[in-house]
């Protein structure tokens, strides 16, 4: 599944049928030398039993907001799975996909310890103690259903077990769900921040819907030194549940708009991204704390101080909690 993007006017797509480590170094390789806003990538196990590849496997994909250089494409892979793999590259046109109002088709609400995530045809469903999030159908990503979107919503529970932050930054909020838990608990300012205008008028739109307006303030706006974003630092909790490249380069960023002792939480990983990510965070005096695994995705809480032994820092069972 795709994750932080895909770009809201994705028309092109590229597939290749190959071997798990193929599809996880090619999908990988595509992130790394396209911008995030222009070209998404994902690598998953092809089903069994399914009618629409003749072999099994793994298949990747990539997703471009504007007809791709298909013979720089193919390079990339010969240099990651070689020539045989390069000619087998299939491109195509894709019809521009509403991807929540796909992703939300057939899918129960998602529970994240006190919150339940829910689309409009689920609306009523929420117990009386449950914080609900409906996310309205828009041209943008983050739904709840994601191991990453999931993890992080899974982690401010446990924060907020703990303590109640005053100020909050969302870092590529897509469709607002993080921006929209901590307002919704905490009543306190959250400043939402998003490459992507759909997105940003998704992440408006569902504040209303949620009735968290008045916490909220959304910005068009590319990386944490966005003076929108910038000027209403520090923050005591930053989520930023976008990409591993990306998160490497913003490291900096993020640390001098973040609280002493605040919390960041971090997503977006595959589990060969974390090693790189940390070490990033690591250099400008930060430690992991804590770390959630969900269907393949990590989520982190980082933490000012050189590293430190932390209890149980790990969880790795993807039912976690029940």
């Amino acid at each position: 599944m795709l994750e932080g993007l895909p770009p809201n006017n994705a028309a092109h797509m590229m597939q290749l049928v190959c071997d798990e480590p193929q599809a996880r170094a090619i999908a990988d390789l595509i992130v790394e030398m396209f911008d995030p806003s222009e070209a998404a990538a994902s690598a998953f196990e092809i089903e069994e039993n399914t009618t629409d590849w003749k072999s099994g496997g793994w298949i990747v994909e990539a997703y471009f907001g504007s007809e791709p250089d298909e013979d720089y494409v193919r390079s990339l892979v010969e240099n990651v799975a070689g020539k045989e793999a390069a000619a087998a590259v299939e491109f195509s046109l894709v019809a521009e996909k509403d991807w929540i109002a796909s992703s939300l088709e057939g899918l129960v609400p998602v529970r994240a310890g006190r919150f339940l995530v829910h689309g409009s045809h689920d609306r009523g469903k929420a117990a009386l103690n449950d914080v609900a999030l409906e996310i309205e159908a828009a041209l943008a990503f983050g739904t709840g259903h994601h191991g990453t979107t999931r993890g992080c919503l899974l982690m401010l529970d446990w924060i907020l077990k703990r303590r109640r932050p005053q100020r909050v930054l969302d870092v590529g909020t897509g469709t607002g769900v993080l921006a929209l838990a901590a307002a919704r608990v905490l009543h306190q300012p959250v400043i939402a921040g998003d490459i992507d205008p759909i997105s940003v008028e998704a992440t408006r739109a569902n504040a209303a819907l949620n009735g968290a307006k008045p916490w909220i303030e959304a910005f068009t706006a590319r990386g944490v030194m966005h003076p929108a974003l910038r000027n209403s630092g520090p923050y005591d909790l930053i989520f930023a549940n976008i990409l591993a490249r990306p998160l490497r380069q913003m490291a900096p960023e993020i640390a001098q708009v973040a609280a002493r002792n605040g919390d960041i939480i971090l997503s977006g990983l595959l589990a060969p991204d974390v090693p790189g990510v940390l070490s990033s965070f690591e250099a400008q005096g930060f430690h992991l704390a804590r770390r959630i695994d969900l269907e393949g995705w990590a989520t982190l809480l980082m933490r000012q101080g050189g590293a430190k032994p932390i209890k149980r820092p790990y969880v790795r069972n993807s039912h976690w909690p029940p």
